[in-house]
């Protein structure tokens, strides 16, 4: 049997389970190259979950199974686009997956986001988890209030992360240029905004659970706006979990709060209008809102919350790759089922917009492969012979890029323990250069 060839593009989790399906159903018979812009692997599990979920990061021991086999290649420090196109790896290979995720913010749509002061999750996020793209973002943590809007579990991390001690810091790898500045914030309230109520909230039980454990932060949520509680008893089982969270936060007593110095403080029924300022935000204007067939409906009455810091939480959009069909409105690649062209295909968040789990990934990552072997029985993307990672070190070579592979990685990896500070497993490098010389 030819060997077949697979490009995956982007070494996030999806990437790693598609190429996890691969080596399952052809074992020996499979080369799967794993493509990534960066020069280290793992997407969003590096980072994106937050550095005190170290647990959660240890998924990757998993994808570095699969990578160590020789049929897997790790290819970083390469974007597609630019460096190599999508037609040309399609030439080389018998399929191509695109598995880029969701890496940017999706917009609010309303005037003053663009101040300076107002970020969105996946640039904040970054910049405490060591992105090289946003490793200067420097966001000022002087003022007393910061909004963050959304109410999600990433909304519930950059609240927790803005209400931690040094000392609740120990363990995890954020990153020290973050957390020199974190250490010198002066928030004193931190509020979570929603444009719907309690019963609507995508926070997990686990997550909430931790804003109760915080040593200078008090969760504080209006009993007002709690359902009653006989509601609860249609809800599934998690959210009945998390809403009961959110009644122990409603009965907090008021001398626990004043206790902390921070409150982190849940604004359900208030929708974003405008973000206010002059060259930097300096507050938001909130419509009160209520809930219509699970819908958010503004009733006119609005409010302004002072505020020298936003961060808007409400969702993420994949990036465009020149020659590939996208839907604008989704934020995904335009897909079938994971199919977008013949021999072209996508998968993870790329392929169904950004929901789910890490978790999600593994299914949806077997499924696209049992599509990529069905259209090869079909007859649709020939049955190998193509040059695939070949003919790809032979592109590279004549284009002089400068390829780091999973053994490069494990030296930068080896480097980033080095250079941890007392009580983290890493100092992770935020600037791409850093991390080429240490594979020198």
């Amino acid at each position: 049997m030819a060997l077949r060839h697979i490009a995956v593009i982007g070494s996030g989790p999806a990437g790693y389970y598609t190429a996890e399906a691969a080596l399952k159903h052809w074992g020996e018979d499979i080369r799967v190259d794993v493509f990534d812009r960066l020069p280290v692997p793992y997407g969003l599990i590096r980072t994106g979950v937050a550095p005190d979920h170290q647990t959660i990061k240890a998924v990757s021991g998993r994808y570095e199974k699969t990578a160590l086999t020789e049929n897997v290649r790790f290819v970083g420090n390469i974007t597609i686009g630019s460096d190599i196109s999508i037609e040309e790896l399609q030439e080389l290979y018998d399929a191509v997956v695109i598995a880029t995720g969701a890496p940017h913010d999706r917009k609010l749509g309303i005037g003053g986001e663009d101040l300076r002061g107002v970020y969105g999750s996946a640039a904040f996020v970054g910049w405490y988890n060591s992105h090289p793209q946003f490793r200067n973002l420097d966001p000022d943590l002087l003022g007393e209030t910061a909004v963050v809007i959304g109410m999600g579990n990433v909304a519930l991390d950059v609240a927790r992360i803005l209400s931690k001690t040094d000392e609740e810091f120990q363990g995890s790898d954020i990153a020290a240029h973050a957390l020199d500045i974190l250490m010198q914030s002066k928030l004193k309230r931190i509020v979570l905004l929603g444009r719907r109520g309690p019963h609507q909230i995508m926070m997990t039980p686990k997550e909430l659970g931790e804003l109760a454990r915080l040593e200078r932060a008090s969760p504080r949520v209006d009993a007002a706006d709690l359902p009653e509680e006989g509601d609860d008893a249609m809800l599934e089982p998690g959210l009945r979990k998390s809403v009961n969270h959110l009644r122990s936060f409603a009965a907090i007593p008021e001398h626990i709060h004043a206790d902390k110095p921070i409150e982190v403080d849940f604004d359900f029924f208030a929708s974003p209008v405008s973000i206010l300022g002059n060259g930097k935000v300096e507050g938001i204007e909130v419509e009160r809102t209520e809930v219509k067939a699970g819908r958010a409906v503004g009733t006119g009455e609005t409010y302004t919350i002072p505020c020298g810091l936003v961060v808007s939480c409400i969702g993420y959009h994949s990036a465009n790759i020149p020659g590939v069909p996208f839907d604008e409105r989704l934020g995904r690649f335009a897909n079938d089922e994971g199919r977008i062209l013949n021999g072209l295909y996508c998968v993870g968040w790329a392929r169904r917009g950004p929901t789910g789990t890490i978790g999600t990934n593994k299914p949806d990552g077997f499924a696209i492969i049992e599509k990529i072997v069905e259209d090869m029985d079909a007859g649709l993307l020939g049955r190998g012979g193509k040059k695939g990672r070949a003919g790809f070190d032979e592109l590279a070579q004549g284009r002089c890029l400068d390829i780091v592979t999973f053994r490069d990685w494990k030296k930068i990896e080896e480097a980033e323990a080095a250079a941890a500070r007392d009580g983290s497993p890493r100092e992770k490098f935020a600037d791409i250069e850093a991390m080429i010389r240490a594979v020198k």
